[in-house]
């Protein structure tokens, strides 16, 4: 193989130890693989090691890229993404990607935890009881998309309203007010997970508007969505892309 010398050494970081991979069966395609994604996409933006890991789990888990998140899994962790870290990532894709999709990821992120010798369960991360997490899931909505969402869990039409309310008490209520993770990893990770499963540019376009408005502004969301087209392609990278430039259009 003749991977560039920054590929070589970004693949030293992600995998000290070596890794099994596929360089006895598709040399040439791993090639082309590692050097655009090892050194091109890597050395495109000054986005930290951290981020980019965590964004590439994100998106591995939205685009149901078992096998490689298992690969990257290591390689975030040497890169600083923490045991805590990971596990609020998968917790949260629950909301959006549900428990059919996301608990084989989380079984590969308790075997490889417990390989690297760390005990589980880990600390607890909530915030939150079953009396307080709806009162606190709709401040976080305030909080991050703005006041508009005061009120959000009582509105909309009577069949429907306990959707909305779920919202609140569940995908923010249990997930959103959880530690480990602060607002601005969330709402980046959420970006994650629906750029990478396709078909939810509405709910894409609202939270990439979100992202903007706590901080992850236009600029960052395409340094984090150039990190992960390796990993789910140009269509879906494309439609993201849209969705940011509409977010931001609606930001003026």
């Amino acid at each position: 193989m003749n991977r560039t010398k920054a590929a070589e050494e970004y693949c030293k970081k992600l995998f000290p130890d070596g890794i099994a991979g596929l360089e006895e069966t598709d040399p040439e395609f791993l090639e082309r693989f590692e050097n655009f994604a090892f050194d091109e996409v890597v050395n495109n933006d000054d986005l930290d090691g951290r981020t980019r890991m965590m964004a590439i789990l994100a998106a591995l888990l939205g685009c149901q890229g078992i096998d490689e998140f298992k690969e990257m899994l290591p390689g975030a962790l040497n890169l600083g993404v923490t045991p805590v870290e990971v596990k609020e990532i998968v917790y949260q894709a629950t909301a959006y990607l549900g428990i059919g999709r996301v608990r084989p990821f989380l079984t590969a992120v308790n075997e490889a935890l417990e390989a690297r010798g760390v005990s589980l369960p880990l600390e607890p991360q909530a915030t939150t009881t079953p009396d307080t997490r709806l009162e606190a899931g709709e401040q976080t909505q305030v909080d991050i998309f703005g006041e508009q969402m005061r009120g959000f869990s009582k509105s909309g039409p009577e069949e429907s309203r306990h959707i909305n309310r779920w919202l609140s008490d569940n995908c923010f209520g249990d997930y959103y007010t959880r530690k480990g993770l602060d607002y601005k990893e969330r709402e980046m990770i959420t970006f994650c997970f629906l750029a990478a499963q396709g078909g939810c540019e509405p709910q894409l376009t609202s939270h990439a508007g979100a992202n903007m408005r706590i901080g992850n502004d236009k600029a960052f969301l395409i340094k984090v969505l150039s990190q992960c087209l390796p990993y789910i392609g140009y269509p879906r990278s494309l439609n993201a892309l849209r969705c940011v430039n509409a977010a931001a259009e609606n930001q003026k």
